[in-house]
C-alpha cells in the first residue's frame, strides 16, 4: 500500500518543493511586510499596523492575547465559528474559542489529501535501518477513514469514549488516534514499555472501552510481546471490552486471540473504502481530544486532559514557528507517541500544517551509535528533535560516528525533555550541526501542550545562547515567585501568569487536584514546578524542578549547575546530582557520574579529584559534592527523564524496596539496584 524506495522519497521531496503553501502559512503580502522574523506571521497585519518588530509582536500577544489568538485561529478550518476567543482565568478555569466546532481529523489529513494527495504525511522508520515506508495524505485519511469506521462498528467507539493505546510509534498509532478524534473519542495512548500494572491502571482510570495494540514490536534488535502484556493488564481493567491487534508478524502472527473480545485489524480491513460509512464528528473546541498520563511527585500518575481547538492551534503554531517550517521540510522529531512530545511534535502539529514528519520506532544506537546520522543521510531530515539524555549517549562514542554520514540536509537543531548542558549543546551544535544549524533549546511540558520557551522566533540578529531555552513564545509571561535578586539576575519558582490555548483543562476525573498541583502554591498564576534564573539581559535558564534545588550551609543551589560543571570534564558522560541529609550543613550534595567509554579504566580516586577541582572553580567551594560515585548508567524513564526521586532515596541511604517504591516503570529497573549495592560500598 505504502512507497518504499528512496527513489520515491527523492521525488516526494521535490514535488513539495514545488507546491504551494496553504493561504494561512503564505508569506505576507507587500503592502504589509513583516521581515523581522524568522517566519512570517501573516495575521499581524490583522492584529495591528504599529507592531514593527518580534518584541512588538511578542507584547501584543502578551496584552491583546484575545485579538491575537482570534486571528492566529484562521489557521484551522472551522465548521462552525467560535463567538468568543477566550473565556475566564485560572482561577475560574479557561474555555479557549467557545462556541466554535473543528475536527482534528480533517484539520491534520481531509484539506491536505485534498490539495496534495501525493504529498508524504509520514515516514515510517522502522527498527531495522533502511526499513522505511511513505504514507501519503491520501493514503492517511483512507486509512483513518476505515479506522474510524472500525472503532465505530466493532468497538462500538462513541462521541466522548476513551480508547487506550499500546502501540509501538509508527503509521497505525497515528493514523488511529486520528480516527479517535474523527469520531469525537478521546484517546489516551500508553507508552508500549509500561508494565502490565502501570497500563492496566492508567485504562481503568480513563474508563478505557477499547484498547489497542500489536502482536509484537521491535525496538533496539528485541521483540517485544505487546499482546502478552496487554491481556495480563486486562485481567485487571474490566472496562475494556474490545481489543484491536495489529498483526505486525500478518498472517504468520501466532499470537492468540480471545473471541469474541479481541480482533485483527488486517481481517477488519478487507472491507472496501467504497462500503465504509465515513462520520466526521464535529465537536466542540473545548472538547477532550485526549487524556495523557505523566507522574506526580507523589500520588498516582495524572491524566491530563487537552481539550480539541486551543491545542491543536498551539501544537500548529509552536511547530510551524520555532522551528521555521518551510514547504518540502522533513521533519525528524524522535519522541515516542506515547509521550507528549510525539504527541504535538510527531503528530499534531506537522500534520496541522501540511508537512512531513518521522515516526521513529529504533533506538539512537541500534544498530549502532550512527543510527540518528545514518537516518539523516538516508532520509535527506531538514530537523533532528532529541533529548539531551541521546545527545550525551552519542557523544560518549565520539565524532567519529556523526562525521562519517552527511548532514548537509539539516537546517534546525532542537532539544527538549530536559536542561542541555554546555557540552552536549557545543557538541550537538558544532559537531552535528556543523555550526550552521540554529540549536533550539526548548522548555515545555506535558501540561503546556506545546513549546513554551525558545531561542526562536526573534529577531534575525538576536542572539541564541548555549544550553538555555531564553525567549517566551508568543502569549506566554513567564515570571519568577519567591525571586532572589543577585548579580543582576534572578531566581525562582517559574511561574506563566497568562493562559494560552496549549495549557491541559484538568486532571481527569479530579479538577480539585489539577487546581492543588498547579494553581495553589503561587495563586493565580500557573506553577510549572521548575526552578528557572532570568540573567541581566532578560534571557531564561532552567534551573531543574524545584526539589532539584539544594541548600547547602544556606546557599541556594540548582543541581544542573554542579551538573554544568562535572560535565565538562573530558571524560563524563552524564551526572546526576541531589541532596541528601547533612547534620552540619543541611543538605549535603551526592554526585552519580556515568564515564565515557575512553574514561572506564581512569583512576577513580584522580577522577573525583579532578571532578571537584571543576564544581570549586566553575562555582564555589560550596559545590563541591560529598560524595561522587561512577557507575554504568542511571535510572530512567522511558521518555530519557533521570528519576532524580530514587537517586535521592540512594543518596540518603533510603535504599529498602517500601522507600525507593515503584520502580517498574522506569527502562531498566536492574539499575537501581546496582546503585544501591554501589552506594553501599561507599564509605
Amino acid at each position: 500500500m505504502w512507497k518504499h524506495s528512496q527513489q520515491a522519497l527523492a521525488l516526494v521531496g521535490r514535488s513539495q518543493r514545488c507546491l504551494l503553501l496553504p493561504s494561512s502559512v503564505s508569506t505576507i503580502s507587500s503592502k504589509h511586510p513583516r521581515t523581522f522574523l524568522s517566519t512570517p506571521i501573516p495575521e499581524v497585519a490583522q492584529m495591528d499596523l504599529s507592531i514593527n518588530s518580534y518584541a512588538d509582536l511578542y507584547n501584543f500577544s502578551i496584552e491583546k492575547p484575545d485579538i491575537f489568538w482570534k486571528a492566529v485561529s484562521g489557521r484551522l478550518d472551522w465548521h462552525q465559528k467560535f463567538i468568543t476567543t477566550i473565556q475566564g482565568d485560572f482561577t475560574t478555569g479557561v474555555n479557549w474559542f467557545v462556541g466554535g466546532k473543528l475536527n482534528v481529523s480533517v484539520n491534520c489529513v481531509d484539506r491536505h489529501a485534498k490539495n496534495h494527495p501525493d504529498r508524504v504525511a509520514i515516514i515510517y522508520e522502522k527498527d531495522e535501518p533502511g526499513h522505511h515506508e511513505f504514507i501519503t495524505y491520501g493514503q492517511l485519511k483512507e486509512l483513518v477513514v476505515k479506522y474510524a469506521h472500525i472503532l465505530r462498528t466493532v468497538g462500538n467507539v462513541k462521541k466522548g469514549d476513551r480508547v487506550a493505546f499500546y502501540l509501538p510509534c509508527g503509521p497505525t498509532a497515528c493514523a488511529m488516534a486520528l480516527a479517535c478524534s474523527r469520531i469525537g473519542a478521546v484517546h489516551s495512548i500508553v507508552f508500549a514499555g509500561f508494565s502490565a500494572d502501570a497500563l492496566a491502571s492508567r485504562m481503568n482510570d480513563a474508563g478505557a472501552t477499547v484498547v489497542i495494540t500489536t502482536d509484537i514490536a521491535r525496538r533496539g534488535g528485541k521483540t517485544l510481546k505487546l499482546k502478552k502484556i496487554v491481556d495480563d493488564a486486562l485481567e485487571h481493567a474490566p472496562c475494556v471490552k474490545t481489543v484491536l491487534v495489529d498483526a505486525r508478524d500478518g498472517d504468520t502472527s501466532r499470537v492468540k486471540l480471545q473471541h469474541p473480545r479481541d480482533h485483527f485489524l488486517q481481517d477488519l480491513m478487507n472491507t472496501s473504502t467504497k462500503n465504509v460509512n465515513d462520520v466526521i464528528e464535529y465537536v466542540d473546541s473545548n472538547d477532550p481530544l485526549f487524556i495523557l498520563y505523566t507522574s506526580g511527585s507523589t500520588g498516582k500518575p495524572k491524566g491530563l486532559v487537552h481539550t480539541t481547538g486551543g491545542y491543536l492551534l498551539y501544537a500548529m503554531f509552536t511547530y510551524k514557528n520555532v522551528f521555521d517550517h518551510r514547504d518540502g521540510d522533513i521533519f525528524g522529531c524522535v519522541a515516542d507517541i506515547g509521550w507528549i512530545t510525539g504527541h504535538s511534535y510527531v503528530l499534531y502539529g506537522p500534520l496541522a500544517n501540511g508537512g512531513t514528519t518521522l515516526a521513529f520506532e529504533s533506538t539512537p544506537i541500534y544498530p549502532n551509535p550512527g543510527r540518528y546520522w545514518e537516518m539523516v543521510q538516508r532520509l535527506q531530515l531538514t530537523h533532528l528533535y532529541c533529548a539531551p539524555t541521546a545527545i550525551r549517549l552519542l557523544l560518549r562514542f565520539g565524532s567519529e560516528w556523526v562525521q562519517k554520514y552527511d548532514r548537509s540536509s539539516l537546517r534546525v537543531l532542537g532539544s527538549v525533555g530536559e536542561p542541555i548542558n554546555h557540552e552536549a549543546w557545543q557538541w550537538f551544535h558544532e559537531v552535528v550541526g556543523e555550526k550552521r544549524c540554529v540549536v533550539r533549546d526548548t522548555w515545555w511540558q506535558t501540561e503546556t501542550g506545546g513549546i513554551c520557551l525558545t531561542p526562536r522566533p526573534s529577531g534575525p540578529t538576536d542572539p541564541v545562547l548555549p544550553a538555555m531555552p531564553m525567549r517566551a513564545f508568543y502569549g506566554i509571561k513567564p515570571v519568577l515567585m519567591n525571586s532572589a535578586k543577585s548579580e543582576g539576575q534572578e531566581e525562582g519558582a517559574l511561574c506563566i501568569e497568562k493562559p494560552w490555548p496549549g495549557l491541559a483543562q484538568s486532571i481527569w476525573g479530579d479538577p480539585a487536584r489539577f487546581k492543588e498541583v498547579y494553581f495553589k502554591e503561587f495563586a493565580p498564576y500557573y506553577f510549572s514546578g521548575d526552578g528557572a534564573i532570568k540573567n541581566a539581559d532578560g534571557y531564561w535558564r532552567i534551573t531543574g524542578r524545584m526539589d532539584d534545588v539544594i541548600n547547602v550551609t544556606g546557599h541556594r543551589l540548582g543541581t544542573a549547575e554542579v551538573e554544568d560543571a562535572m560535565d565538562e570534564h573530558e571524560f563524563t558522560s552524564e551526572t546526576a546530582v541531589v541532596g541528601y541529609p547533612h547534620e552540619i550543613k543541611g543538605e549535603g550534595i551526592f554526585a552519580f557520574v556515568v564515564l565515557k567509554e575512553g574514561g572506564k579504566d581512569l583512576d577513580r580516586q584522580k577522577m573525583e579529584k579532578e571532578l571537584k577541582k571543576l564544581c570549586k572553580e566553575r562555582i564555589a567551594g560550596y559545590a563541591i559534592p560529598d560524595y561522587i560515585l561512577f557507575h554504568d548508567g542511571l535510572p530512567k524513564t522511558r521518555s530519557g527523564k533521570i528519576m532524580r526521586r530514587i537517586l535521592r532515596k540512594i543518596a540518603a541511604g533510603e535504599t529498602s524496596p517500601e522507600k525507593l517504591g515503584d520502580i517498574s516503570t522506569l527502562a531498566d529497573p536492574s539499575v537501581v539496584k546496582s546503585l544501591v549495592k554501589a552506594r553501599e560500598s561507599l564509605k
